[in-house]
């Protein structure tokens, strides 16, 4: 067709790895290698010359099928998988830095990617400068001859800050920078950052894409060129994407679009109801009309997301509401279609010294909430009853 194809139709259209039989679903390849038909084709395929697949850790048919599906919805020339969306980060970066370089990156990170910048990547001499996720001027004022990459996840976890990334974009590439944009919160959905000037989009497809909470998975997308460097790298560590883990997700993939517009307008509708109880010291929203961001948010997202942070009095009273729930998953996993809450400041930022956290925004009376599928006004009573 030259039709531009929807989003939705994408998810369900956009890749396939069709064999003889002519299946239906995509076939799933559990096989750690492929076969040649002689020495002189072997050759070939290892030489690149000619395609086909030899070994899974390189290559597989069922990888590569969700490889072009995630590709169709960010708008990218090619994507690569990989094990978890730690290892996805990973490669985004150290694909692209060596000892001496500079990254500038948002304070306003997952706790863990936070551990991964200070501990592992800071060890290999890459110096590491934290900004405001919102403040353009701090990101400005800290550029170096030899800064070579912007990290930054917008919207931010748990708060919800939105980076502008087209001035982002326009910032790093003036400086000769790459700019890898964290999608996971918003999913390829609801947002595109590679349309909006990012070189590199990257997601933890163990959240939205997957949508389940059944497999651990990430991936990067972008240009060719910049890929076809990912995928080396990738290769040479080992970071490969099972064959089950893609044929799990791809199912994902497809229920993607219909998942989020109900998950996103299912959170808006809690961020409203926590907005008007007394007991809560403020809402975190992207979605929300009185966001910090909302102009922002109308042109480069569509929607809010679906996670939503609030701040009580202290962490007895975040503890309270944990402990009371009885529909939400007491979890810290987010993107299922079961919600789930967590405590910021003792989970998924629990390692992050006090005054980083305090840095970051994230306070002991915080929670998050991943907002699923079920009843929104079912939610909203579990989080009534709990907070009474």
């Amino acid at each position: 067709m030259t039709k531009k194809l929807h989003p939705q139709t994408l998810a369900i259209r956009g890749g396939k790895e069709q064999t003889e039989y002519r299946e239906h679903n995509q076939a799933l390849f559990l096989t750690s290698s492929f076969m040649f038909d002689s020495a002189e084709q072997g050759a070939a395929l290892f030489a690149k010359e000619i395609k086909g697949f030899t070994y899974t850790r390189t290559a597989n048919p069922t990888i590569a099928a969700f490889e072009q599906r995630i590709s169709a919805l960010e708008g990218a020339e090619r994507s690569v998988a990989t094990s978890t969306g730690m290892s996805a980060i990973l490669a985004s970066l150290l694909t692209f830095l060596k000892a001496g370089d500079h990254i500038v990156s948002s304070r306003s990170l997952f706790g863990t990617t936070v551990g991964f910048l200070n501990g592992v990547v800071a060890k290999f001499g890459i110096e590491v400068t934290y900004v405001s996720q919102t403040d353009l001027a701090e990101w400005q004022a800290v550029l170096k001859k030899n800064t070579k990459l912007f990290f930054l996840e917008t919207p931010s976890n748990p708060l919800g800050e939105v980076a502008d990334l087209r001035a982002l974009a326009d910032m790093a590439h003036k400086a000769g920078a790459l700019l890898v944009v964290d999608n996971s919160f918003m999913s390829p959905y609801g947002q595109q950052p590679l349309a909006l000037g990012a070189d590199i989009s990257v997601q933890s497809a163990t959240k939205a894409v997957d949508g389940h909470g059944r497999v651990m998975g990430g991936v990067l997308s972008g240009s060719d060129e910049l890929m076809t460097q990912v995928a080396v790298f990738s290769n040479a560590c080992g970071l490969a994407m099972s064959p089950f883990t893609a044929w799990t997700l791809l199912s994902g993939v497809e229920t993607l679009s219909v998942r989020m517009e109900k998950q996103f307008a299912g959170a808006l509708k809690v961020a409203q109801w926590l907005q008007a109880q007394p007991q809560v010291k403020a809402v975190y929203y992207s979605g929300m009309p009185d966001h910090p961001q909302a102009d922002l948010v109308k042109t480069q997202q569509n929607g809010g997301g679906i996670v939503v942070g609030f701040e009580v009095a202290d962490q007895a009273a975040a503890w309270k509401v944990i402990d009371h729930v009885e529909l939400f998953s007491k979890t810290a996993n987010l993107g299922d279609v079961r919600s789930t809450i967590t405590h910021p400041w003792t989970t998924t930022h629990g390692r992050m010294s006090p005054e980083d956290k305090q840095a970051s925004g994230i306070q002991p009376g915080l929670l998050r909430l991943a907002v699923g599928l079920e009843y929104t006004d079912d939610l909203i009573a579990d989080l009534q009853q709990a907070m009474a």
